[in-house]
């Protein structure tokens, strides 16, 4: 009998007043990063893509963690270096189409994010954290070093804080985390939920075309050297203020009132 689950059940979403929640549903396995559940993710960010309802995405999951990476199962089924190749390609997709996601993503952290797990919680735009979250990148000890994830890692994590977490593999806690940068926020496990909302609720209320360029401003000028950096952002300013919104935002500043965004009802 054949227990796999669909791949359409991978992935759960659900819409509401413009933040999508996408949930990663193999919690009775701690929702491992198969080439399935990958491809999964990867049909609902390529959707989001061209949601205009969608403002804000939250990445979340089932069960009692976040992921445990990739699936070891799967990967060490198929001993085929053309096959890893496939994988981690496709994994690096992912986290490339992230970033390149017009909507900010929040990643909702619980239990544990390990190796390729925790890689995504570093590509989130923004993470909150229940305090009895745990965080590694743990395949050093598998004679595996993470290196797909040191990228992420190493983006939002001070590099000898990176380095440490990827020689040893060992994990730390969830102020240890907020401490090293790797999450924004740390809250007890009840009120995870609330704190997700009153951010995405916050971030919803900001003209999405504001939001949409700066994500992409970010994210480019991060690889660039300080000069062409501030190129670009003066470029992406001057566009942006001649967006709408921003010109009745100017307007409401300097008339003392609450701005009427073009597009709400």
């Amino acid at each position: 009998m054949d227990t796999r689950q669909p791949a359409d059940d991978l992935v759960l979403r659900s819409d509401s007043q413009g933040v999508v929640t996408l949930k990663l549903n193999r919690g009775e396995r701690f929702n491992p990063l198969s080439s399935e559940m990958i491809a999964a993710l990867q049909r609902e960010f390529d959707r989001l893509m061209s949601d205009q309802s969608a403002r804000v995405v939250v990445l979340a999951a089932e069960g009692r963690a976040f992921s445990a990476g990739h699936d070891l199962r799967e990967m060490r089924a198929n001993p085929d270096q053309d096959y890893y190749r496939k994988l981690f390609d496709q994994c690096s997709k992912i986290m490339l189409t992230m970033q390149k996601l017009p909507q900010p993503v929040i990643a909702r952290v619980h239990g544990m994010a390990t190796a390729a797990g925790c890689q995504l919680v570093a590509t989130c735009d923004l993470a909150i954290a229940s305090d009895d979250a745990r965080f590694a990148v743990s395949g050093v000890n598998l004679g595996l070093f993470c290196s797909t994830p040191a990228v992420a890692l190493s983006r939002n994590v001070h590099r000898k804080q990176a380095m440490e977490m990827l020689l040893t593999g060992d994990f730390i806690d969830a102020e240890t985390a907020m401490r090293f940068g790797l999450v924004n926020r740390v809250v007890p496990s009840a009120l995870l939920d609330a704190e997700i909302a009153s951010l995405a609720s916050g971030i919803c209320a900001k003209p999405m075309v504001s939001v949409k360029m700066g994500k992409q401003l970010f994210y480019r000028q991060l690889e660039m050297g300080t000069a062409a950096a501030y190129q670009l952002a003066a470029q992406t300013m001057a566009c942006n203020m001649m967006d709408a919104s921003a010109l009745e935002g100017v307007q409401a500043f300097l008339e003392k009132r609450t701005p009427d965004w073009p597009g709400r009802t």
